[in-house]
């Protein structure tokens, strides 16, 4: 790799114009299809060839940018679950290599960030450092590390130029949404991109994330099956947290036994749905390369960048609509949901309509076993998207409030997670327990 293409690209322009090369190559290779089929090619092989050369410049375009481009293709990432099969292989191997992998920068870089936010001296606090980057994601990459005292440490550096970048990319991708729609069904593109840019100022200040796992890691500490590593140091653009060893909940994706994939899934719902009540917080970056599997069978959570504040707990109402939807209480529904602002005042809906949109979605909670499938995930985006059908209709009429945006997101890319999966286990229980107004 050349020393250009090992620095965070930070010129508007040219990241611009990287950017630009996804809509303008997809267009290139659907016209470049109906060519071939027109000399005798199947629909079928052209659309694989399609899919197969933009998933694989879709990798290429938003990992070689980083920054916003490449967190916007993590946060993708774990739809790829509601992706029609006939599409789907060519972007989920791309969209994974998403979740932890990046062109690191140079080691002359990585010393003047540390030079910059610990000082000079910086190498006094390690026994040893290692140059070479374990992990470089969308803002920063990690690097394996001795403290001073002994402790494995691993050390997140951010990029030069990152927040540049951030803001660059976000604005940019927000001209592409209805390519990235197409290619994703199953996510909502514009307010992905909206809640992304909303805190991006927090994910760019590492004292922020450093708050956040600090909180974390007091409130599961001990805790029989979640693991948060502790902060060592933090400075703005450099933080220093415990080393851990684990699986990572990619390959358990990839290749996991059955009973690896279901206490995956069954601990991913089991952080997602507590934390609120225990850290009153909620983690906000739900995807694989966030997590992993330490060797005695606990979760590991890492990347506290986005992290939403619920200083009350999860909302009541949440468990409120869940439970009434499982009843088919509609009139009740539907009131319930008035008042928390998911229809408007002067919006006129039918309750059955919003009792049948509504229903599939609490699926999962009403068996003490509930299988979460790729299959079952397509069938949910495809109802969702489908413009022929009601419940898209229906879906229009309805309104998601601000203060719900990013728990409606991380429980979907969390729902995303255990359907990649295909996990198996009792997720009622789960939410009996951890969300309020759902058992009441």
């Amino acid at each position: 790799m050349s020393e250009e293409s090992a620095e965070l690209p930070r010129r508007s322009a040219a990241r611009t114009a990287k950017l630009a090369s996804l809509p303008i190559g997809v267009a290139g290779r659907v016209v470049g299809g109906w060519g071939k089929r027109l000399t005798g090619q199947s629909q079928e092989e052209v659309s694989a060839a399609v899919s197969e050369k933009t998933a694989e410049q879709l990798f290429a375009v938003l990992g070689q940018l980083k920054g916003g481009a490449m967190k916007f293709g993590q946060a993708l990432s774990v739809f790829e679950a509601a992706v029609p099969d006939a599409y789907a292989a060519p972007y989920r191997e791309a969209l994974t290599k998403l979740q932890s992998a990046a062109p690191p920068m140079r080691a002359k870089l990585t010393h003047r960030v540390l030079d910059e936010q610990l000082g000079k001296g910086w190498r006094r606090r390690f026994a040893r450092f290692d140059d070479e980057p374990v992990a470089a994601a969308s803002i920063g990459q990690v690097h394996r590390a001795e403290w001073h005292d002994g402790r494995e440490v691993a050390v997140k550096v951010q990029y030069p130029g990152a927040d540049e970048a951030l803001r660059g990319d976000l604005r940019q991708l927000r001209r592409f949404s209805r390519l990235f729609q197409a290619i994703v069904p199953g996510a909502d593109v514009k307010p992905l991109l909206a809640e992304l840019s909303e805190r991006m100022d927090e994910e760019l200040d590492y004292r922020t994330e450093a708050d956040n796992q600090r909180a974390f890691a007091a409130a599961f500490d001990g805790d029989p099956h979640v693991l948060v590593p502790k902060v060592v140091a933090s400075a703005p653009k450099v933080v220093v947290t415990e080393w851990i060893t684990g699986t990572p909940l990619a390959k358990i994706i990839e290749g996991g036994t059955v009973d690896q994939r279901n206490s995956a899934g069954r601990l991913l719902a089991e952080f997602h749905y507590s934390s609120p009540e225990r850290a009153k917080l909620l983690h906000s970056d739900p995807h694989p390369g966030n997590f992993m599997i330490c060797p005695d069978g606990r979760l590991c959570v890492i990347d506290f960048g986005a992290a939403t504040k619920l200083p009350n707990g999860a909302p009541p109402a949440l468990g409120t609509i869940m439970r009434l939807a499982l009843d088919a209480d509609h009139d009740e529904l539907l009131r319930v949901l008035r008042a928390e602002g998911f229809v408007q005042p002067s919006t006129e809906i039918d309750a059955e309509d919003v009792y049948s949109y509504l229903a599939p979605l609490v699926e999962p909670l009403r068996t003490s076993r509930f299988h979460f499938t790729r299959r079952w995930a397509q069938r949910q985006a495809g109802r969702l998207t489908d413009t022929r059908r009601a419940d898209f209709q229906t879906g229009r009429s309805l309104n998601l409030p601000p203060q719900w945006l990013m728990i409606h997101r991380v429980t979907a890319g969390t729902v995303g997670i255990q359907c990649q999966l295909d996990a198996e286990f009792d997720v009622r229980a789960i939410v009996t327990r951890w969300q309020p107004g759902f058992a009441e």
